[in-house]
């Protein structure tokens, strides 16, 4: 049986220490006004014995994560055992994620793929009356599984309604509107409303090779609320400009600790990713606050090796002592001290800092295990 467990406090204080963090980060970058919300889960293999076996076969865990794709920023995450599928309950950390987003956006994306295509997500995006979440329309571009009835649907469309969308070294795809498509009850998410743009994906192998399927055409289909944009524009925007999550996921994996959990209880290990996510988050803060532009797509790795092994002299003047390190003069310098703190910033986060000393302190007694319910 698979289920979402609810976290306890010290999670949540870790959880509500990242979402000030974001709203701060992106308060000191006021000229960003929009915010794509990417939201995507990954496996993380474990051969512990509490872990669960995956879809893939392999045991493990698979964590929930939405970034803000505009600033590189994680604004929420939630850690589930691995046979819990990606589709079940998106739409709470969805809420969480836009609820995390500072109030200098203005315009809000959400991009997602198969496991988006939920009853009561679609259901929670179309509406712009939400009650909780951003008020206004919100545009998203989702992947849709795809259904015999619209695989034939789109396999009956003419040659000139296909325009081409891209090309790779061995592929080319194409895109057309599929304008006369209105699917059934069955072949949607209840809630999700049928009057949505569906556009189709063709992709082919260029030298007319067949897929590991035996079928020479693959098809992929996108629905969305965004009828403005051409159908190359929005496909390009919901397959490769939401696509930086899967970014995420590997700098998080193999480079911030988080590709290894620490141990079998669920309580420590959920605890583990969201400090892995923190840790992500203020190296982004650092590149986008202090450190020069040509850092900025920098991963943890090098600015390990560049900046924080920098070596530095101690200069001891005036019965002070000083850590010279010529490489972080430049960035310290960028840094603006003049913003003053809002009024009861610093009983806030004395607060959060309690929440974050007893998170680490009940995941060390083991405090943060899940709870398990009565039938187990």
């Amino acid at each position: 049986m698979s289920y979402i467990a609810e976290e306890n406090v010290p999670l949540r204080a870790l959880a509500q220490v990242n979402q000030e963090m974001v709203q701060a980060v992106g308060q000191r970058c006021a000229d960003q006004k929009i915010a794509t919300i990417d939201l995507d889960a990954t496996i993380i293999e474990s051969w512990k014995r509490e872990a669960r076996l995956t879809y893939q076969g392999i045991s493990g865990d698979q964590p929930m994560l939405a970034l803000w794709a505009e600033m590189d920023l994680v604004v929420a995450d939630e850690f589930g055992d691995g046979n819990v599928p990606a589709q079940m309950a998106p739409l709470p950390v969805t809420q969480r994620a836009f609820q995390a987003l500072p109030s200098t956006v203005k315009e809000d994306y959400f991009g997602g793929d198969s496991a988006c295509w939920e009853g009561d997500l679609l259901k929670w995006l179309r509406d712009e009356q939400r009650p909780e979440g951003p008020q206004g329309q919100i545009i998203f571009g989702i992947s849709v599984r795809m259904t015999p009835n619209l695989k034939k649907h789109m396999q009956q469309l003419a040659k000139a309604q296909w325009k081409p969308y891209r090309q790779t070294a061995d592929r080319e795809c194409e895109c057309a509107d599929l304008l006369n498509y209105w699917p059934e009850e069955t072949d949607r998410p209840e809630g999700a409303g049928p009057f949505l743009r569906y556009l189709a994906i063709g992709t082919r192998k260029r030298q007319g090779e067949w897929f590991g399927d035996g079928n020479e055409e693959k098809y992929f289909a996108v629905a969305s609320n965004q009828r403005d944009w051409d159908a190359v524009r929005l496909l390009e925007w919901q397959r490769e400009k939401a696509g930086t999550i899967e970014a995420l996921h590997d700098v998080l994996k193999d480079e911030l600790a988080a590709g290894v959990m620490p141990c079998g209880r669920w309580g420590a290990n959920a605890a583990w990713l969201r400090l892995a996510v923190m840790s992500h988050n203020v190296l982004t803060a650092m590149k986008r606050l202090a450190l020069p532009e040509k850092w900025l797509r920098a991963h943890p790795k090098r600015l390990r090796f560049q900046i924080f092994y920098s070596p530095g002299k101690l200069v001891t003047h005036a019965r002070q002592t000083w850590l010279r390190v010529k490489r972080l003069k430049e960035a310290i310098g960028r840094v603006d001290r003049s913003a003053a703190p809002a009024a009861g910033t610093h009983a806030r986060i004395g607060g959060l800092t309690d929440g974050l000393s007893k998170a680490f302190r009940s995941t060390r007694r083991g405090t943060c295990c899940r709870k398990q319910p009565e039938e187990r």
